[in-house]
């Protein structure tokens, strides 16, 4: 396979228009980063974990990272993979890539990459065509619970839905699964034998129907990658570099198809704060984060601490929300620094019952937008929001903001790019874009004008229509494509018909336009979004934490998902609750005790533990095990060695080999056993490099053995005895290796009846 080839492996070339400002040189692409994110960007070689802070410019650092290693000649733009987890920061990378002059660098979610992998070698490794993506999985769940004679109301659907999604990342099958949701303190919404009854159903209709689900695609492509070697070596020699943003929200299985990605090579960037760690009920774990020195000793860490998003009371108030966490990732949280000017402090506060907070924060929201010759704040409708733990609350505040005549969105309803306005004005648009010169109307005017006057046949004006309603929603999903057009045009030489392959883009990935109304999301659907007001309403024990929130590692994931609200306030941050739910009611709430010791009049219910700062840390890790060097030379020939397999062998492939050929086949035979016992892949145990390493070094001590690459402090505890036993001759017993945990490569493979 050659770069020509149209696979889907490869990017689609940018356009002359989308390089117009891109940086003049390498150095150039580094121009204006800070300290910490300038090491980001120079750390090209090895394994390199950056620990960032909410608003400290993480994907900033990552993008010049990889621009500055495209520019600089050192990575090859087709073999650079970016991961991340919503297809509207993979388009966002995407867009800043261009920017730097890397737009060969495919950016993309997990089941994305892992999708088009899949439809390209599918034919070659199964035959035949994909099978077809489930629609909609909720409504196939409900058919299987129907043949198991359970009915399911829309709550409980959607929750038993989350569960089979939960098992599929965790290679969880459902006979396992209750003993599984049992050890991990879920809160199943059913019997959990019900549960696992459904699961198990929902697999037999896909397989009858050959049908797959996202989490199919992980798993069918972990599965080819493991099966046929031949594909695995094709993927690795196209993709040699790999960035994963958000690293805290990787699940099992998706740390187990990066690790097939990556094979022996150590050329990764990871990006992620364990402190914003809020979806371990989808399977997500902050472990791979916190345990990447571990698995990379000579790891390059990079601490970044500097906020340029929020103002110095509001990271003060961030700082402080976490200061009472407990846990490990508490114990890694980051002490953040604001680099803003100081704004206005936070505000609390308590009101009579439901109604009446949300009537009091569409009031001070209308303030805040009012224009500012009119005595208000001058602030965009779409650079504020209302941010709540769970969906159901947001009625009331829809109503309270109408009754305000205040425009609002809500985040998670009808995607922008399948409204019908939105629909039949890129249709127009492209039409017009075909039509180019034709058209005296558009024959003379920029870009922009020609997309305000295609959209003022449908409605667009100038000015917003008064009111709210279908009207004005239609208005606003207009003015959104406006607004965007003249920001992708803006210093830009481009045509219509650049502009039309843009929202092509955009709606392929979902990623919309601004939509000029207040914000109303739940917490979870914030993470990763920004503004300059942000409203955090209902924070009453019982909701902040979620009642349900019982165990200690769950109530500190509603701390973190308290802390991700706060940090998405730049300027102005609003904390409210209400003593009761309905008027007049009894006023027995108490606010979250996550405010304890913030909010005015209140004690901290514990002292404050220590955060970490910023900074940079060079390889090395307590414990016998190597340390980061610098060129490695071969041991015969002395030549600098520069390929991973070489370097692992510590001599060129060439050069005479000290190989005890009866030591390394007894150590193959051991592996296999190791890796068949703990039902991962041989070289999750050890690689072939690795081994051969070890035969021909021949260890006598811990020391010596952890001097080998590939041998790091955790394989070193789990495996160093067998090791060491083999390589002094003697032959272990059965109890020995036998008794040992498993933990050294991802989890144990699915059984998954989807699995080929």
């Amino acid at each position: 396979m050659t770069a020509a080839t149209p696979s889907p492996l490869f990017p689609r070339v940018s356009t002359p228009a989308e390089y117009a400002a891109v940086p003049r040189d390498a150095d150039a692409v580094l121009e204006g980063l800070d300290p910490e994110q300038r090491e980001v960007a120079t750390a090209l070689h090895g394994p390199v974990c950056v620990l960032a802070g909410a608003g400290t410019g993480k994907t900033r650092a990552i993008t010049h990272r990889i621009a500055y290693g495209v520019r600089a000649g050192v990575f090859q733009p087709a073999s650079v993979l970016a991961v991340t987890f919503t297809n509207r920061a993979a388009g966002e990378m995407r867009g800043r890539l261009r920017q730097l002059g890397a737009g060969g660098v495919q950016a993309r979610t997990f089941h994305s990459a892992a999708l088009r992998q899949l439809q390209y070698f599918w034919p070659k490794a199964v035959g035949g065509e994909v099978p077809r993506l489930v629609e909609r999985k909720a409504q196939l769940v409900a058919e299987a619970a129907a043949r198991c004679r359970v009915r399911l109301d829309r709550n409980e659907l959607r929750d038993v839905t989350g569960e089979i999604e939960w098992s599929k990342v965790t290679q969880t099958v459902p006979e396992d699964y209750p003993a599984a949701a049992a050890k991990s303190g879920r809160e199943a919404p059913r019997d959990a034998a019900e549960i696992a009854r459904i699961y198990a159903g929902y697999e037999q209709l896909k397989r009858e129907r050959g049908m797959i689900d996202f989490e199919d695609v992980l798993l069918l492509t972990v599965g080819v990658l493991e099966e046929r070697h031949d594909i695995a070596d094709q993927v690795r020699r196209q993709y040699q570099h790999f960035v994963v943003d958000e690293y805290q929200d990787v699940s099992p299985l998706q740390q187990r198809l990066l690790e097939l990605w990556l094979g022996d090579r150590e050329s990764l960037c990871v990006v992620g704060d364990a402190s914003q760690t809020i979806y371990s009920f989808t399977g997500a774990t902050p472990d791979h984060l916190l345990n990447f020195r571990t698995r990379h000793p000579g790891a390059t860490v990079v601490k970044l601490v500097r906020d340029y998003r929020s103002t110095p009371q509001v990271v003060h108030l961030a700082n402080g929300v976490l200061a009472q966490a407990r846990g490990r990732a508490a114990e890694h949280r980051l002490e953040l620094v604001s680099q803003r000017e100081p704004g206005p402090d936070p505000v609390y506060a308590a009101y009579a019952d439901e109604p009446a907070e949300a009537e009091g924060v569409a009031r001070r929201i209308r303030e805040l937008i009012t224009p500012v010759e009119q005595g208000g704040g001058g602030v965009p409708p779409s650079e504020v929001a209302i941010l709540y733990r769970i969906n159901a609350q947001s009625e009331v505040y829809e109503q309270a903001l109408a009754d305000a005549q205040v425009p609002y969105q809500l985040r998670g309803a009808e995607r922008f790019f399948e409204r019908p306005e939105v629909r039949e004005a890129g249709l127009l648009l492209r039409g017009a874009a075909r039509a180019g010169s034709a058209d005296p109307a558009l024959a003379d005017a920029d870009v922009p004008a020609q997309v305000r006057a295609v959209l003022s046949t449908r409605g667009w004006t100038p000015e917003p229509p008064a009111g709210s309603g279908a009207v004005r929603d239609r208005w606003e999903s207009l003015a959104a494509l406006v607004r965007l057009a003249e920001q992708f045009c803006a210093g830009r030489q481009v045509t219509l018909a650049d502009l039309v392959a843009e929202l092509d883009e955009r709606a392929a990935a979902q990623h919309a336009p601004t939509v000029e109304g207040v914000t109303l999301a739940s917490l979870h659907a914030a993470k990763g979004l920004e503004w300059d007001a942000v409203f955090l309403v209902g924070l009453t024990e019982g909701m902040v934490p979620i009642t349900y929130a019982k165990t200690d590692p769950q109530v500190e994931e509603e701390r973190r998902l308290l802390y991700v609200g706060v940090t998405r306030a730049r300027r102005h941050l609003s904390l409210s609750w209400a003593l009761s739910r309905s008027p007049g009611g009894r006023p027995n709430r108490r606010p979250s005790r996550f405010l304890n010791g913030l909010r005015p009049g209140s004690a901290a219910s514990v002292a404050r533990a220590p955060g970490g700062g910023g900074g940079i840390e060079r390889g090395g890790a307590t414990g016998p095990v190597r340390k980061r060097r610098g060129p490695v030379h071969c041991r015969v020939c002395g030549r600098t060695l520069t390929d991973a397999g070489e370097m692992k062998l510590m001599r060129c492939e060439d050069c005479p080999s000290e190989l005890d050929e009866a030591l390394y086949e007894r150590l193959r035979e051991w592996r296999a056993e190791q890796a068949g016992q703990l039902g991962q892949p041989a070289y999750c145990v050890f690689t072939d490099k690795t081994l051969l390493a070890i035969a021909e070094a021949v260890p006598g001590t811990e020391g010596e053995l952890a001097g080998i690459p590939g041998v790091g402090r955790r394989k070193l505890d789990k495996f160093g005895a067998d090791v060491l036993a083999l390589c002094s001759g003697r032959e272990l017993t059965r109890t020995e290796g036998a008794d040992q945990d498993g933990g050294s490569g991802p989890e144990e493979p699915a059984r998954n009846s989807t699995e080929k």
